[in-house]
């Protein structure tokens, strides 16, 4: 025999449950379940200038993949350890290195004029392009890439040095940023991830 004494329970329990399948509903039919937590889009518009004087702009991403890395040419340690990396992979995929797009963007445009872009990457693999720009432009790509850059004065105010993001941006055929590159892996290894969005 039941228990009457449970029965308003249960009916509880059924509304409550009800009332949530409805909620649900409701939301997911005014959309406002997939609103919940969209994806930080990463890229933009912009226009810069490479080392041999070329504009290079978001168009410039179109139609194959891109490993783009933010810097600056005074920069004593990560900025030319990850350069380096990015040209080892670059050899290392041979001729379709050809059909890749290898930037490094200026965080310290004040520094990095065109001449001293050109003099610096000519350490590196020629087909790694070094963009700067105007402050007010470099400051537009930084936002739109979500990249922190800040300026910290030397300890005697004659000098700085730039603290900023470290990582590599994959960006696919489209532009679409895919997610960070790992460079810390083989050359080939690296290479072989690459090649996957040619």
């Amino acid at each position: 025999m039941s228990n009457p004494a449970a029965r308003p329970l249960v009916i509880i329990a059924a509304f409550a449950v009800s009332l949530a399948i409805g909620l649900a509903a409701v939301l997911w039919l005014s959309g406002g379940l997939r609103r919940v937590a969209p994806p930080a889009a990463i890229g933009g518009a912009f226009s810069l200038t490479d080392q041999s004087g070329q504009t290079v702009t978001e168009q410039s991403l179109q139609g194959r993949p891109s490993i783009i890395f933010f810097g600056y040419t005074h920069c004593p340690d990560v900025c030319p350890t990850s350069l380096f990396e990015m040209s080892e992979v670059l050899r290392a995929m041979g001729k379709d290195a050809d059909r890749v797009n290898a930037y490094f963007i200026s965080v310290d445009p004040e520094r990095d004029t065109v001449a001293v872009m050109k003099d610096y990457l000519s350490s590196f693999d020629p087909r790694l392009k070094g963009l700067t720009g105007d402050p007010a432009m470099i400051a537009k790509v930084l936002s739109e890439f979500r990249v922190y850059a800040k300026k910290v004065p030397s300890k005697d105010g004659d000098d700085y040095t730039m603290d900023h993001t470290a990582l590599i941006y994959l960006m696919d055929k489209n532009g679409h940023f895919v997610a960070p590159f790992n460079l810390k892996q083989t050359p080939e290894a690296a290479a072989a991830d690459l090649k996957r969005y040619l």
